[in-house]
């Protein structure tokens, strides 16, 4: 009997397990979303920040103004070792 069983159930594996799996995949998800909070609060994107902070910034009121960038130091002599660096008090 057991070898019939068996070998109608390998014959017809898709229509078997097709609906089981559909039964199990509506019970899961069912209970995910009576236990689970699907709530994600809203926060605003990088680009509506960095447009924001742009816009409250005093540099926009007047856009003639503007600061030169000046380096008090030679770029080269930043990352200089102890033995190469220029001494001050000698």
């Amino acid at each position: 009997m057991w070898p019939i069983i068996m070998g109608l159930l390998r014959s017809n594996a898709v229509l078997i397990t097709l609906p089981i799996a559909c039964v199990v995949g509506a019970i899961g998800y069912n209970l995910e979303s009576l236990l689970s909070d699907k709530y994600t609060p809203y926060s605003k994107s990088i680009q509506e920040n960095r447009a924001e902070r742009l816009a409250s910034e005093n540099t926009l009121d007047n856009a003639a103004i503007v600061e030169k960038l000046r380096l008090n130091e030679n770029v080269l002599e930043r990352n200089l070792s102890p033995s190469l660096q220029k001494k001050v008090n000698a």
